[in-house]
């Protein structure tokens, strides 16, 4: 039997899952009725992104399993990569 997020990736071929991923950063801004949520994972240089309704608790030093895909976002007519997170548990 398949898992969720075995099912998930394999609907979702751009999809990545990464388990036990250490967080360095976890930064919380709010933007319109959203709390906008950055996360820098440790051994990378693109941010993760998400959003949620509410506050979370900060993950800063948390190991988490992660799903995202890879994105571009434009600030300033400047492009950045960033990685959009489709779902994150702390492992």
């Amino acid at each position: 039997m398949q898992s969720p997020i075995d099912k998930l990736l394999k609907k979702h071929q751009e999809l990545v899952q990464s388990d036990r991923r250490v967080v360095v950063s976890h930064v919380q801004r709010e933007q319109g009725d959203w709390i906008i949520n950055t996360l820098m994972i440790a051994g990378q240089s693109v941010p993760f992104i998400y959003k949620r309704k509410r506050r979370y608790k900060s993950l800063q030093g948390q190991r988490v399993n992660i799903t995202y895909y890879a994105a571009v976002d434009a600030v300033a007519g400047i492009e950045f990569e960033v990685m959009k997170v489709v779902r994150i548990r702390v492992s």
